[in-house]
């Protein structure tokens, strides 16, 4: 049997041309597509934000509605209740850290005060190089050399016009977000029922199926197990806190609980904050070094042992990429941006684990307890 020969040199100038002229084009169109979604997604970010964020809180708060539901209450009142109940925490949170937070700005003159007596000598010495390179830069510049004018700053908007508009903005997207989470809650299964209607054969109806409920259930399991961890953190560090002698520990602790929801970010962010108030309140450097000493031990044992150990091997993700979607979605949609970016990514592993093409992309966003154990690394014997 004859093998087929190969093209000859007359066809390969064709081949070259062919293969030139179709590959520019597709990562053309790729290229466009990706800028388009990015578009997309920074420029309706007011719509898309409230969106994700009441799918976030659906997947969490469903099996109380479930429960509610079993429990005979119809489901647009147990959908009701279970939002009030969410509505009312959030406000009674925040009614709980207004008087701490409040005595802490009344302190910020006094505060201020403290913080120039500590920083005089720095203050000093910043102020003599500064003398020193405008000396420099009169010697070594011409006289006749004019100094170019400055153009003129555009005006500010006010204190008053940044704060209503960021009020408005705030009120608005929490609205919004309540509505459409009743609303998700009440219709239950119905926007899955309708998916799944559409499908054409039935291992795809069954896949949509698989998929949704792995989502909801890793992004439910890894919000509410995250919720719990930095609640004992907040309070562990509110009770260190008060026990070291800090001012306004219960403020602390509430600080502590809600930046840890930004991983390695808010720790460290945590970490500076408590250590400048700590200069500002004490004297003795000792006192000044327990303050952060004891909260970085406390988030050392809730970073790299308590958290991978309740999470779970299925929920570990790779620390490159917590940063990097991070940095991507704060990036496009600012601070709410960053709180999502971890649960959008355990929800994007937990579908590319459920498509075969999209399972090496879901391996690689896995972090450790995700490898496979030495004895399936060896070849087989």
């Amino acid at each position: 049997m004859s093998e087929q020969n190969p093209p000859t040199d007359r066809h390969l100038p064709e081949q070259l041309r062919k293969i030139a002229g179709e590959k520019p084009s597709s990562f053309l169109l790729a290229g466009l597509l990706v800028l388009a979604v990015l578009y997309t997604l920074y420029f309706a970010r007011a719509v898309l934000l409230p969106i994700v964020l009441a799918s976030l809180l659906a997947f969490i708060l469903m099996p109380a509605v479930r429960a509610l539901n079993h429990m005979h209450v119809p489901r647009g009142l147990g959908a009701a209740l279970v939002v009030a109940a969410l509505t009312g925490s959030l406000v009674g949170l925040g009614g709980w850290i207004y008087d701490p937070a409040a005595q802490w700005i009344d302190k910020a003159p006094s505060t201020l005060t403290e913080v120039e007596r500590k920083m005089r000598g720095i203050k000093k010495s910043v102020e003599e190089v500064a003398k020193v390179a405008e000396k420099v830069e009169q010697l070594t510049t011409p006289a006749t050399t004019a100094k170019p004018q400055p153009p003129p700053a555009p005006a500010k908007p006010s204190l008053l016009d940044r704060t209503f508009s960021t009020t408005l903005t705030f009120v608005l997207t929490t609205g919004t977000t309540l509505v459409l989470l009743y609303f998700l809650l009440a219709t239950g299964d119905m926007l899955l029922q309708k998916t799944v209607q559409v499908m054409p054969t039935l291992s795809d109806k069954k896949r949509v199926v698989d998929i949704v409920r792995k989502i909801e259930s890793r992004v439910a399991s890894y919000l509410g197990t995250v919720t719990l961890i930095n609640a004992g953190l907040g309070v562990a560090t509110g009770l260190a806190m008060f026990w070291l002698g800090m001012p306004n520990p219960v403020l602390w602790g509430v600080m502590a609980f809600a930046l840890n929801f930004f991983p390695y970010i808010g720790a460290a962010t945590s970490l500076t904050i408590l250590t400048i108030v700590a200069a500002l309140t004490f004297d003795d450097l000792r006192e000044v070094l327990r303050v952060p000493a004891v909260f970085f031990t406390f988030a050392v044992i809730e970073g790299q042992i308590l958290a991978p150990l309740i999470i779970g091997r299925s929920l570990i993700l790779n620390p490159v990429a917590i940063l990097l979607s991070m940095l991507f979605w704060g990036w496009l949609w600012g601070v709410v941006g960053a709180l999502l970016a971890v649960p959008i990514l355990v929800a994007f592993k937990s579908f590319c684990e459920h498509h075969e093409s999209w399972k090496p992309l879901g391996e690689l966003l896995g972090g450790k307890g995700n490898e496979p154990a030495p004895a399936q690394l060896a070849p087989n014997q």
